[in-house]
C-alpha cells in the first residue's frame, strides 16, 4: 500500500504548494517519500509515499530502470502474476518488486497490452518522457484507489485520494473535473510542449486469467479451489500478515484459509486476528469462537459511544463520502485499524469484502424478482464497489498505514463464480450465499454454526443488545442538527437530498472538505433494492431481517 501523486501543466506552481498537497496522503506511506521534477516535462511533478511491503531496498518510486531510463512508474498495487509474466515474455527484472513488470510490459508490448494481462490490484501512472506519453490505469474493481483531475486546457493531476488534489483545483482557472478514475480502464495522454496534456485513448479493458485445473462437473470443488488460491497468492509480503474477523461467514472463511496457507508456507509468526464490538456484541462472541477453532493470536477491541463521537468527523474526512451505509460500516473498521497500527506489528490485513456483492449476501436479495435480476444486481454492486464497500475498506485501513487484501474480489474467482447458473447463486430457503456456504460445508474449515450463521445488520453485529450503533449515531447527530435545519435541507442539497438528521450531518461535514464534489464522489445513496417504503439503508428495516434461518 502506498500513495501516488502527479501534477502536470499547472503554471508556476511553487514547490511549497506542491509539497503541501502531496503531504495530505502521507498516511498511505509514512516510511519514505520522494518527489521528482524533470525538465523534460514542463511544470511536471510526480511523487510517492511508500509503505514497504515487498523488497524494501529496491522498491522506492518513482521507479526507473537502467534499461529504460526514460520511463517513470508510480504504482499502488500488487501484481500476483508478475513472475509468470516474466517467464512468459523473458523479462529480466532488476528488483524483487512485483510492479516492475508494468515497465517491461509497456516497453516491450506497448501501452495497449499493459493492464489487460495483469492479475492483481493496482492504480498506476506511467510517464514516458522520450515519447511524451502518459499511461494511467486502475484494476477492474477499483481495489486500489485513484482520482484524476483534468482541466479543459490540458492540466492533469492524479492522486490516490482526492484530498491531495482539492487545493489544486483552486489554482485552475479553466473548467475542470475531479473524479474517481474509472476501474477497469486505462487512459493514454500525449504530453505537449507546454507541459499540458491531450487525451489520446480511453479503453475499457477486460482481464481474465484462466484456471486450467478446474473440474467441469465439480462446481463446489472449483469454488473451494479458486477461493483458496485467491488467499494463497495474496500471502506475498515481507511484512507481518493478519486478518479482520467479525465471526461472519466471509471473514471467517478468509481467516481460516489464511491460517492454513500461512502454516504451509511456514511463516515465522502466528496469524493475528482482530474483532471489534461493544461488550457483549454478537460479532465479538462469534469471532472468539472462530479464532479458537482456527488457532489465531486473537485480539478483541471494544469501543464506546465516546469513541464514536470522537472519530466521526475525522472518519468522514478520510472516507471522502457522505453515504450513510458506508460511514456507519466504517466506524468499527476505522477503530480496529487504529488499534492494529498502535498495538501490533501487523501491516498487511486480509478481510472478507466483496462476498456480499458477488455471492448475493445482502438480505434484500431474497426479494429479487428473478435470477436474472439478481445477477444484474450483483454486477451493478461489483461495478460500483469502489464507491462504497471498497472505498470503506481502503480508506479506514490506509488511514493507519495498513495494506488491505480482499481475496473475494480475485479476478479468477469472481469470473468463475459469476459464470455459474444464475439460479444457483440466489438465496435458497431464506439463506443468503447458499452456494458459497455449500462449497465449504463438511470441510471442517470453520465451525458449522458460523458457516450457516445468518447475516447481521452491521450496526447490530458490533454493538450490544442494549443499544445499537444505529441508535448511538442518531443520538450524536441529534445534538447538532435542529429541526429547522433539517426542514431546509432540500434547499441546500438537491443531489441526494438528506432525509434524516444523520444524513444531513454527514453531508455538512463532507461539504466542509469536499465542497462541490458530491455528485462525482457519491452518485447515489447505497440502498437495498426491491424493498418498498424503506428510507434508511439498514438491513434492520427489511422485513426478512432477524428471520429464524
Amino acid at each position: 500500500m502506498c500513495g501516488i501523486w502527479a501534477l502536470l501543466g499547472l503554471d508556476d506552481q511553487p514547490f511549497t504548494c506542491v509539497c503541501k498537497n502531496f503531504e495530505k496522503i502521507v498516511h498511505r506511506g509514512p516510511e519514505a517519500f520522494r518527489i521528482e521534477f524533470d525538465k523534460a516535462v514542463k511544470n511536471g511533478y510526480i511523487g510517492f509515499h511508500r509503505l514497504a511491503i515487498v523488497d524494501s531496498f529496491h522498491g522506492m518510486q518513482p521507479m526507473r530502470l537502467y534499461t529504460y531510463p526514460h520511463l517513470f512508474l508510480l504504482c499502488n498495487g500488487e501484481i500476483y502474476n508478475h513472475k509468470e509474466l516474466g517467464q512468459e515474455y523473458g523479462f529480466q527484472y532488476s528488483t524483487e518488486c512485483d510492479v516492475e513488470v508494468l515497465i517491461h510490459l509497456y516497453a516491450k508490448k506497448g501501452a495497449e497490452n499493459v493492464a489487460k494481462v495483469l492479475d492483481g490490484v493496482f492504480a498506476f501512472f506511467l510517464m514516458d518522457i522520450k515519447n511524451k506519453k502518459i499511461l494511467i490505469g486502475r484494476d477492474p474493481y477499483g481495489v486500489r484507489p485513484l482520482f484524476r483531475l483534468k482541466s479543459d486546457d490540458g492540466q492533469l493531476a492524479v492522486c490516490s485520494e482526492s484530498k491531495g488534489l482539492m487545493e489544486i483545483t483552486k489554482q485552475i482557472t479553466s473548467k475542470w473535473i475531479l473524479e474517481p478514475f474509472k476501474p477497469g480502464h486505462y487512459e493514454q495522454y500525449e504530453i505537449l510542449d507546454n507541459g499540458r496534456t491531450k487525451l489520446l485513448t480511453r479503453v475499457n479493458f477486460k482481464m481474465y486469467e484462466p484456471w486450467d485445473a478446474l473440474n467441469t462437473t465439480d462446481i463446489l470443488g472449483n469454488i473451494r479451489t479458486l477461493l483458496s488460491a485467491a488467499v494463497n497468492k495474496r500471502l506475498m509480503s515481507d511484512r507481518r500478515i493478519g486478518c479482520l474477523l467479525s465471526g461472519g461467514l466471509d471473514s471467517s472463511l478468509i481467516a481460516a484459509l489464511l491460517v492454513k496457507y500461512a502454516k504451509e508456507k511456514k511463516l515465522p509468526y502466528k496469524i493475528q486476528s482482530f474483532a471489534i464490538g461493544m461488550s457483549d456484541s454478537p460479532d465479538i462472541i462469534a469471532a472468539r469462537q472462530v479464532a479458537d477453532f482456527i488457532g489465531t493470536e486473537h485480539h478483541e477491541v471494544t469501543f464506546t459511544e465516546e469513541d464514536v463521537t470522537e472519530i466521526l468527523d475525522k472518519l468522514i474526512y478520510q472516507l471522502e463520502t457522505f453515504d450513510i451505509t458506508t460511514i456507519r460500516a466504517s466506524i468499527g473498521m476505522y477503530l480496529i485499524s487504529r488499534y492494529i497500527k498502535h498495538n501490533t506489528e501487523t501491516t498487511v490485513i486480509f478481510s472478507g469484502e466483496g462476498a456480499d456483492e458477488l455471492a448475493q449476501g445482502y438480505i434484500y436479495f431474497r426479494d429479487a424478482p428473478g435470477s436474472l435480476e439478481a445477477h444484474d444486481e450483483s454486477i451493478r454492486l461489483l461495478n460500483d464497489i469502489y464507491l462504497y464497500d471498497g472505498l470503506r475498506a481502503d480508506r479506514t485501513t490506509s488511514a493507519f498505514s495498513l495494506e488491505l487484501r480482499v481475496p473475494f474480489l480475485d479476478l479468477q474467482f469472481t469470473n468463475y463464480y459469476l459464470s455459474l447458473d444464475a439460479t444457483s447463486r440466489q438465496p435458497q430457503g431464506g439463506i443468503e450465499k447458499y452456494l458459497l456456504r455449500s462449497a465449504f460445508d463438511g470441510t471442517n474449515l470453520i465451525p458449522s454454526n458460523i458457516l450457516w450463521r445468518h447475516k447481521e445488520a452491521f450496526s447490530d453485529g458490533v454493538t450490544s443488545a442494549k443499544k445499537s450503533l444505529f441508535q448511538i449515531i442518531h443520538e450524536i447527530v441529534g445534538k447538532h442538527i435542529s429541526n429547522e435545519i433539517m426542514a431546509n435541507a432540500y434547499l441546500a442539497y438537491s443531489h441526494c437530498t438528506p432525509k434524516t438528521k444523520e444524513a444531513l450531518y454527514y453531508r455538512i461535514v463532507f461539504e466542509k472538505h469536499y465542497g462541490g464534489q458530491a455528485e462525482r464522489f457519491t452518485p447515489y445513496f447505497w440502498m437495498p433494492r426491491w424493498v418498498k417504503g424503506v428510507r434508511d439503508p439498514s438491513a434492520r428495516f427489511i422485513s426478512h431481517y432477524a428471520a429464524d434461518v
